[in-house]
Parts: structure tokens; sequence; C-alpha cells
């Protein structure tokens, strides 16, 4: 079991290590991006990579918590879009912004919490529970929609995706705000403490006490409202709420909770791993973008360039480890 704190995730040797790695994996991929193209050191363009971070950089905050305690959501993709299409339709029904923006909370947080019950009371393994809600959540879109987009949301909500304070993107500020409010979670409660010893050994945790079952379901739960808040963000920006948003995203939140050093097995990792993860990958794919990489090809060079990121920065941590 590691990282109990903020400061020892900071300060960790293993940790340090990590984060170590991937500062300079990051800045490879800034170097080579300059390099090949003129359009990437803009700041418009560098707002821009931000903006989709604070997407992907929510829905991971709630992954973090779930692998951290030995599970999988492979259903956020899914729950983003089933409860942002209901906020839409609320909007577009004539109902406040604040009461639809409530309701799609509402319903990412209720189907985080099926997730968690099917987890912890059902005893089915996290895999194929969120595979299960992956399948119903895109299949109760499509039936809720139509199969069509909703569009025209009002101006009032859109400032949530195209906003700014202080000249600052709200999204970006936002995305602040709940890594921050996680890391409070996390490294300040013990809440936080039983998640780590629940990933670590659940048996064990179990014996001392810790409410695995309420936690297992809790961090579901948190996992569902973070996807729900970002979807919001998204169709914000968009000011499109389409039946088949939010595919594909649970890959982008596992690969930022994972290249951040959150370990699958549980019990290892944390949030400013996750945030430098996600602003990885993010580069990654406006990257590929610029340099207009062909869609047939984004997802093999996408993995293929994580892969080796991974490599490597395994690499560069076990050095600083050693040293």
């Amino acid at each position: 079991m590691r990282a109990f704190s903020l400061t020892d995730e900071l300060i960790d040797r293993r940790t340090f290590g990590q984060h170590f790695g991937l500062i300079i994996i990051f800045g490879l991929l800034v170097l080579g991006l300059t390099l090949l193209s003129d359009r990437f050191l803009t700041p418009a363009n560098l707002t821009n990579i931000l903006r989709q971070t604070a997407i992907n950089g929510i829905i991971s905050v709630g992954m973090t918590l779930v692998i951290i305690t030995g599970g999988i959501d492979l259903s956020v993709g899914s729950v983003l879009a089933l409860s942002v299409t209901i906020g839409a339709a609320l909007m577009k029904q004539g109902w406040s912004v604040p009461v639809s923006v409530i309701a799609a909370l509402g319903c990412g947080a209720a189907l985080g919490c099926i997730n968690g019950l099917l987890i912890a009371v059902a005893r089915i393994p996290p895999f194929i529970a969120t595979l299960g809600m992956l399948t119903v959540g895109r299949g109760l879109t499509l039936l809720y929609t139509q199969g069509q987009p909703i569009t025209g949301l009002p101006p009032t909500f859109r400032w949530i995706g195209t906003g700014d304070i202080g000249g600052i993107p709200f999204p970006i500020i936002l995305m602040l705000l709940v890594f921050i409010i996680g890391g409070i979670f996390l490294y300040r409660t013990t809440y936080g403490m039983q998640i780590y010893l629940m990933g670590d050994n659940p048996v064990a945790a179990r014996l001392v006490g810790v409410p695995v079952t309420q936690l297992t379901v809790l961090v579901y739960t948190l996992s569902g409202l973070c996807a729900a808040l970002a979807g919001l963000v998204l169709i914000a920006r968009l000011d499109s709420a389409q039946p088949t948003i939010g595919l594909g995203y649970e890959l982008n939140a596992i690969a930022a909770v994972v290249v951040g050093g959150t370990s699958f097995s549980g019990g290892e990792g944390g949030l400013v791993g996750t945030l430098l993860g996600a602003l990885l990958i993010e580069t990654l794919n406006n990257g590929l973008n610029l340099l207009n990489v062909s869609p047939l090809w984004e997802q093999v060079v996408k993995g293929v360039v994580i892969a080796l990121a991974l490599l490597l920065y395994r690499l560069i941590s076990r050095t600083a480890q050693s040293t």
C-alpha cells in the first residue's frame, strides 16, 4: 500500500521517480510536436489542449479512485452519454438549467451506484458489471434519443463549456477544482486511507473494520458522478448531445490513470500522476490531429506511442529510484 497523503505522493522515492519519468516523456512529446508542427506551441492550441484535458481529467479522477480499490469502470463513456442526453432533453423541454444539471449529475451517480451494488453486493466482477453497464447505458441512450442529437442548448448552460473567469476557461478551473476536492477526499479523509487499504488487501481491510461494501459503492458512485460532470462540460462546449457521445472515453481515462502510475492491482497510485497522464494523453491526441494523421491510423499510432512512453518512463523511474 502506498501514498497515504499528497506529501507522500510528491516526495516518496518511487512515486517521485514515476512523476519524473512522466515529466521527461511529456517534455519529449512537446519538443517533438513543436518541431513537427508550427501550430502546436501557440497560445490558442495550448489552451485547446487544456480544455480537452479538462474532460478526460474529470473522468480520470473518478477512475483513479476505482482503480486504487483494485476495480475498473468500463462504463464511464455510456454513463456520460445517458446522463447528458437526459439533462439536455430536460433543458429543451423548458426545465431550468440548474434542475437539468442536477438531474444529469444524479443520473450519473445513480448509474455508478448500480455498478457498485452489482460489484459489492451481487459479487459480480468489476470488469463484467461495468461492461454490462457500458452496453445497457449506450442502448438506453439510443432508445431515449431515437438516435437523434439534441442541439440548441440554453446560452446560460453553454457558459459551462465556453465561458471563462479572469481569462481562464471555466472547464480548466472546474477540472482543477475536481482534482483538489478529489485530493482532499483521497489524502485527508479516513475514507481515502481506507480506499488504499481496501485496494492493497481487501480481506485484511475487512478484518480491521474497513466498510468494503460501502466504499465500493461510494467509489463507483463518484466515478459515475465525474463522468456526468465531464459530459455536461462537453455538451456545453459543443452545444449538442449526440447519442454516440462518450464513445471510447473509458479507454482514455484508463490510459491516463495507468500512465500516471496507478496500479491495476490496487492500493497504489494518486491524482498527481493522473493529472500528468491526462495531459500527456490529450497532448498526444492534439498532436495527431495537427499532423493530420488519418483516423484509420490514429488509434494505432496512439497505442504504439502510449506503449513506448510507458516503457520509457518506467525505465526512467527505475533509474531515478536507484540513484
